[in-house]
């Protein structure tokens, strides 16, 4: 087996220098005076509403239907957004996905004043009665290219530039509107209004609504009971942004009595890594009691009995003694202590509780850098918004440095597959694990994603038991026999913890390490839906050794600039060809904004892995995926391509060969260099104050199985990269050592 290597380097950074073409319409479309009548009556009739309702607040919601998925440089510009030098895109209040023709459509919800609503029928109007005398009725890119070349054409009342932002507005419009839904509740729900010019709070008390600072989330998202939230319904639903139920019911695992009842025996702890467990109760009477230090949130007023224990307990013997439980699936991590907090009862709990208890805990516990969450709810998750607590995982994930691994939940027993996951696995930032059976084929209560209509989760899968095949775990009632995704969860925890902790790899190389581990080189023979990018190994080995003909590297940097590159990484050449296969993955934490819908991720890294060749005005990586976005001749990709083709917006990029029958290597450019391009976007001006670290794992397998490890070794120092072996035993004496106490002699 060959280590892991870790490559440090000095990125280069450059700004983005692409140039921008002058605007005119995208390939055949074509703008006609009756659409842009269509759309004057529309806003006609939004202003019209909007007057009529101006006591709440003060503006207008306008839902823009677009015609496609739209990319931010395609967003309405020169149309609602009244002049000035504002970011259009900081008018979103929210974004969804409908479906049209058979194909997901984007609907944006902006928050304007009146006067651009007015200021936007006047373009308009301009617009339509210049198409009429001028155009015949219709405007395509052969009659913008004209305007261009014509410094004579002018139309009264609005700038050539306006008249053809207007135009190339109205073609990806499909239509305007308000939406709403008055459809009532029967039960208590969170609660979020669209950010408007008042507070949240000033308009609820106009509608009689009296908010309690102990029931407010957010500024904007609140604990309602039914009557309140129908009350909103009725009087003004056109307010409400997103809406979940409060109470979810607990997602029962399977639990039958184990035939080997005996128990392991433990030495006490010492200064081994703590994982911290938020889940139901804990039993102190078990005999790994001593690795667990508990604390219960739940009041002590409320009645619990020996039930409310199962779940947390049998989790938590997982992360502390799960491979003498399972020896079939001992992972070589060792045991781990546990910081566990008892948040949830049996029969169900309350989304707002949680959501405050998460909050305070990892506030109160920074020390912990690895959380596991295997509570989860009954109800699939929204297509077009993430849940309430999916969001606060996210959130204290890119505030701290810490990593949640989250169970995708189990198929209810009165449901049918396929049954989308539950909250909080639809948390992005978080390692969202589903179960396999020994056959690696997915469980079979296994439930689905993507989630907001389009991130992938799960992020992969692993043993949590099945019929016929149980995990082994301890309860109050002793040993017990168990299956759900409850139980797949903490042996990645115990991964995590164990990269993290006694490796000491950073989070962002950490998850990446687990997700290539898993993806492996072919092509899935699964569904990547309910199985993720793959079955992480049993063997933590496996993670953090290579075989004898592959090399895998690390490496890290910041999001300093527009691109983060180096064409400075070598690859063994042979016959002035490289024999090898490659792969490569990318993990980054971004700062994430709920009420931005299903446009939830602020940020956006784009990576480009592959041989460095020579063109025309400097150097380009020909990527392994034929990723071209950004490339300064590039025509670049329709935004619905860039998501399908290239996960564009995802905070994980895992691209990779496939092994074929006949090896063919790849022919050598130059002096044979390879390349790394992080290329950094933002959806949202505020997005860009804060850099951000990325985690890149590479791994290319030599074609003929010859070990060239030292060979890449020697070329990397000679082109100035230093290069650490990650050796696991000095590493984790390493760790050892740091954690010893030191007693100094009297």
């Amino acid at each position: 087996m060959n280590k892991v290597l870790e490559l440090k380097g000095i990125f280069d950074y450059k700004k983005n220098l692409s140039a921008f073409s002058r605007p005119n319409l995208r390939g055949s479309k074509c703008v006609t005076s009756e659409h842009l009548n269509n759309l004057i009556s529309e806003l006609e009739q939004i202003s019209t509403f909007w007057n009529a309702n101006n006591e709440l607040i003060q503006g207008a919601l306008v839902s823009v239907h677009y015609t496609e998925v739209v990319a931010k440089s395609n967003r309405v510009k020169a149309l609602l957004i009244n002049g000035g030098s504002a970011n259009p895109n900081d008018f979103i209040r929210g974004a969804k996905f409908e479906v049209r023709e058979g194909e997901p459509k984007h609907v944006f919800t902006y928050f304007v004043d009146m006067q651009s609503l007015k200021e936007s029928v006047r373009r308009l109007t301009i617009c339509e009665k210049t198409l009429e005398e001028h155009f015949d009725g219709r405007i395509d890119k052969s009659d913008i290219d004209n305007i261009y070349e014509n410094q004579g054409f002018g139309v009264v009342g609005l700038s050539r530039s306006n008249f053809i932002q207007v135009i190339i507005d109205a073609s990806f419009i499909d239509r305007f509107g308000i939406d709403q839904d008055a459809e009532e509740v029967q039960e208590d729900q969170i609660i979020t209004l669209y950010q408007t010019g008042d507070s949240s709070k000033n308009i609820l008390h106009k509608l009689g609504v009296e908010i309690l600072q102990a029931k407010m989330l957010d500024k904007n998202t609140f604990l309602l009971n039914k009557n309140d939230v129908n009350t909103i319904k009725r009087e003004a639903p056109y307010l409400i942004s997103m809406q979940a139920k409060d109470m979810a019911d607990y997602m029962p695992d399977d639990f039958e009595p184990a035939a080997d009842a005996s128990e392991g025996d433990l030495p006490d702890p010492i200064n081994e890594p703590v994982i911290g467990v938020i889940d139901t109760l804990f039993d102190k009477k078990v005999y790994f009691n001593k690795w667990v230090n508990y604390s219960s949130l739940i009041d002590d007023e409320i009645e619990v009995s020996e039930e409310d224990m199962f779940h947390g307990t049998a989790v938590s013997s997982i992360i502390v003694d799960g491979p003498s439980l399972n020896p079939e699936l001992n992972d070589g991590c060792g045991r781990f202590r546990v910081r566990h907090f008892g948040v949830a009862l049996q029969k169900g709990f309350s989304v707002f509780s949680i959501l405050r208890n998460i909050r305070e805990i990892v506030s109160d516990n920074s020390d912990i850098k690895v959380w596991n969450l295997s509570l989860g709810s009954e109800w699939e998750v929204e297509n077009n918004f993430i849940s309430p607590v999916g969001a606060e995982l996210d959130r204290l994930q890119n505030e701290y440095d810490i990593i949640f691994v989250v169970a995708g939940t189990n198929l209810p027993k009165n449901k049918h597959a396929p049954y989308r996951l539950g909250s909080p696995a639809d948390s992005l930032n978080s390692i969202v694990v589903n179960s396999v059976t020994r056959n690696k084929q997915s469980a079979s209560y296994s439930r689905v994603g993507p989630v907001l209509s389009f991130f992938n989760k799960p992020d992969v899968s692993y043993y949590g038991g099945d019929k016929n095949e149980f995990i082994n775990v301890i309860t109050p009632k002793g040993k017990k026999r168990v299956a759900g995704t409850s139980f797949a969860a903490p042996w990645i925890a115990r991964k995590m913890a164990y990269l993290i902790y006694k490796i000491g790899l950073n989070r962002e190389i950490a998850k990446a390490l687990i997700i290539d581990s898993a993806a492996g080189w072919n092509l899935p023979n699964y569904d990547p839906e309910k199985i993720g990018y793959g079955v992480v190994p049993i063997r933590i080995d496996d993670i953090i050794q290579s075989q004898n003909d592959e090399i895998r590297f690390v490496m890290t940097g910041t999001s300093d600039a527009y691109e983060s590159y180096s064409y400075k990484i070598p690859v063994p050449i042979r016959n002035d060809k490289h024999p090898y296969y490659a792969r490569a993955t990318l993990c980054y934490y971004p700062k994430c904004s709920r009420n931005q819908g299903v446009d939830y991720t602020d940020t956006e890294m784009d990576i480009h892995f592959g041989r460095v060749k020579e063109v025309k005005g400097g150097l380009r990586i020909d990527s392994l995926n034929k990723n071209t976005q950004g490339d300064p001749d590039s025509n670049g990709n329709q935004e619905d391509e860039a998501r399908s083709l290239f996960r564009k917006w995802d905070n994980i990029k895992h691209i990779h060969d496939t092994i074929k029958n006949v090896a063919m290597p790849r022919k050598k450019y130059g002096i044979g260099n390879w390349g790394l391009s992080i290329k950094t976007k933002h959806r949202l001006s505020s997005a860009t104050d804060k850099k951000m670290q990325f985690g890149v794992v590479i791994t290319l397998k030599e074609m003929f199985g010859v070990n060239r490890i030292d060979e890449f070794i020697k070329l990397c120092n000679i082109r100035g990269w230093i290069v650490n072996t990650i050796d696991v035993k000095n590493r984790v004496d390493i760790y050892v050592k740091a954690e010893e106490d030191i007693r100094f002699d009297k």
